[in-house]
C-alpha cells in the first residue's frame, strides 16, 4: 500500500466543491464562527499570546535537537513500560501496527491527523479488522467515505441538515433533519458499544515529553478518555515534531493548540505516561489495572527529520495543528482541504503534504495562493507559511521547467 499524491486530481476536487452550494455554507458558517470565537478569546485572555510566545520558543528548541529529543523519548518510554518504535516512513509505521494489532479485532481510533497520514484506517480494515472513527467529525467523516476538511473540525464542510441525514441513513436511526443533539445522540449510542467492546485503542498526540515519556492529549468530546482507557492496548501515533523537552512544556503546546482552535479551556486535558498499573498489594507493580495492559507508541518520521535541517521548510515543524491559518485563508474557506493532500489542506497543509509527500506536487498546488499573507498573522507560531508557499512554487516551477 503506497500513498501517492498528484495535483491535477486535488484540482478537480477543488472544482467540484465550488460549485457545491450546502459545501460553501458550511465552510461560511465555521469560518465566521471560529474567526469570532478566537478574537474574542484572545482579547479577554491577552495572557495566552504570551503562553504562544513561549511554545514558538520551546518548538524552535525542540526542533533543533530532534534526533536527541527522538533518543530521550525512546528511552522515558521504556522507563514507563511503554512499548517505542521509530517509524521512519508511513509504510513501515503501518507494518509496524499491523503486527502489534493483527487481524479480527475491533479497533476504536480518536482523531489523529497522523493516523490518517499514513492511511492506518483502510490498512487496518484489509487486514480483516473492524475499525471505528470515535471523534464526531472523523465518525462522520468515515460514514461519508471522504478526508478531513480542517485540521481540527474533519467534517466543517457539512452543514447539521448534511450531518443529521448522514448519519440517520447509514446507522439507521431516526433522526430530525437538522437536529444537532439528536445527531450526538444517535451517534453516541453507536459508539459507546464499539468503545466498550473494542480490543485496541488508538491515538495522536497533541505533544509528547523526552524526559519522562507522558503523551498529552486535548479534548472536549471525552472520546480520547474513553479511546486510551478502556481497551486493553493503546497505540499512540506521535509524529516526531511533537516531542518537546519536558511534561510541562507539553502542557503549554496543548492549552495553546486549544486557545487558538477556539476551545479555551478545554473540557480534558489528558495525561499518559505508560500503560494503567497499580501497587495496592505488598507495592509490587502490575500492569493492566482498570485501563490497558499495554501502551505502544510510534514516532512517526516520515520526511520531519530531513526537513528539520531544510532552512525552507524547518518552521513548519514548530506547527501546532490549530488550523488558525485555514480559517483565516481566503482561498481555503471556499475549498476547506481539497485545496491539500490526501490529508492536509490549507497554508499549512499544502507545506505539510511537501513534508511528507512530494514537495513539487504540493508546489502546484500552491499556485493558487493569494499571498496576502493572512495566515502568516493567524499562526500563533508565528510560522512564516507565505514564504514557504513561495519556495513550494519555485521549486514546481523549477521542475516543470525541466520537463
Amino acid at each position: 500500500m503506497t500513498l501517492k499524491f498528484e495535483a491535477w486530481k486535488a484540482f478537480e476536487d477543488i472544482y467540484d466543491v465550488l460549485g457545491n452550494q450546502e459545501f460553501q455554507e458550511a465552510l461560511k458558517r465555521a469560518s465566521t464562527n471560529n474567526q469570532a470565537k478566537v478574537a474574542k478569546l484572545l482579547h479577554e485572555r491577552p495572557e495566552l499570546l504570551g503562553f504562544a510566545e513561549e511554545v514558538r520558543d520551546l518548538k524552535r528548541r525542540s526542533i533543533e535537537a530532534l534526533g536527541e529529543l527522538i533518543g530521550k523519548a525512546m528511552e522515558s518510554l521504556e522507563r514507563a513500560a511503554a512499548k517505542p518504535y521509530y517509524a521512519g516512513t508511513a509504510e513501515e509505521a503501518r507494518t509496524l501496527i499491523g503486527k502489534i494489532i493483527g487481524s479480527g479485532k475491533r479497533i476504536v481510533m480518536s482523531k489523529s491527523m497522523a493516523a490518517t497520514e499514513i492511511g492506518l484506517r483502510s490498512y487496518l480494515e484489509s487486514l480483516g479488522n473492524e475499525v471505528w472513527e470515535t471523534d464526531l467529525g472523523e465518525f462522520l467523516i468515515q460514514l461519508e467515505g471522504s478526508k478531513p476538511m480542517h485540521a481540527i473540525a474533519p467534517a466543517v464542510h457539512m452543514t447539521r441538515e448534511k450531518a443529521s441525514t448522514l448519519v440517520a441513513e447509514k446507522i439507521k436511526v431516526q433522526i430530525s433533519r437538522g437536529s444537532v443533539e439528536e445527531t450526538v445522540s444517535a451517534v453516541r449510542r453507536f459508539l459507546r458499544d464499539k468503545i466498550t467492546t473494542a480490543d485496541v485503542g488508538i491515538s495522536g498526540a497533541n505533544a509528547l515529553a523526552a524526559d519522562t515519556g507522558a503523551i498529552v492529549l486535548v479534548e472536549n468530546e471525552s472520546n480520547i478518555r474513553l479511546v486510551t482507557s478502556t481497551p486493553p492496548v493503546h497505540v499512540a501515533v506521535v509524529p516526531v515534531d511533537k516531542i518537546v523537552p519536558t511534561l510541562v512544556d507539553a502542557f503549554k503546546v496543548a492549552i495553546v493548540q486549544a486557545a487558538y482552535a477556539g476551545l479555551y479551556p478545554p473540557t480534558y486535558i489528558n495525561i499518559i505516561a505508560g500503560p494503567s498499573s497499580t501497587a495496592d498489594i505488598e507495592q509490587v507493580r502490575v500492569y493492566g489495572a482498570q485501563g490497558p495492559r499495554e501502551l505502544h507508541v510510534i514516532l512517526l518520521d516520515n520526511g520531519r527529520l530531513k526537513a528539520s535541517r531544510d532552512p525552507a521548510l524547518k518552521e513548519q515543524l514548530y506547527c501546532i495543528r490549530c488550523g488558525r491559518c485555514q480559517f483565516e485563508c481566503p482561498v481555503w474557506v471556499h475549498t476547506a482541504n481539497t485545496w491539500g493532500g490526501p490529508t492536509y489542506g490549507g497554508p499549512m497543509g499544502i507545506v505539510w503534504t511537501a513534508i511528507t509527500l512530494d514537495p513539487v506536487e504540493a508546489g502546484k498546488l500552491s499556485y493558487l495562493c493569494l499571498g496576502c499573507g493572512r495566515c502568516d498573522e493567524a499562526c500563533p507560531m508565528n510560522i512564516n507559511i507565505s514564504r514557504e508557499l513561495r519556495h513550494l512554487k519555485t521549486l514546481a516551477t523549477q521542475a516543470l521547467r525541466r520537463s
